[in-house]
């Protein structure tokens, strides 16, 4: 059960790189939501928070990795808007 917690924590921390590095390399964020990223990040950092108490290491994994890649993207969009 531990495996399938694994892969789905990678595959849904990893789904954001690509738009963490698109928005680095293009600073453009116009064709991002400030409330959804903004809700998104809150969401994330309220589940890692869950994951400490629960001490359940993939969740924790997953969204403290989740968290630094919203917060890049949520950090330029009030940069960059």
């Amino acid at each position: 059960m531990a495996f399938i917690g694994w892969i789905a924590a990678a595959l849904t921390t990893f789904s954001f790189l690509p738009q963490a590095i698109k928005t680095v390399k293009e600073k453009n964020t116009s064709g991002i939501s400030l409330g959804m990223y903004s809700m998104f990040t809150v969401g994330v950092f309220l589940w890692l928070v869950y994951g400490f108490i629960i001490g359940d290491i993939p969740l924790m994994l997953s969204n403290i990795v989740t968290f630094i890649f919203a917060s890049i993207v949520l950090t330029m969009k009030l940069k960059y808007k």
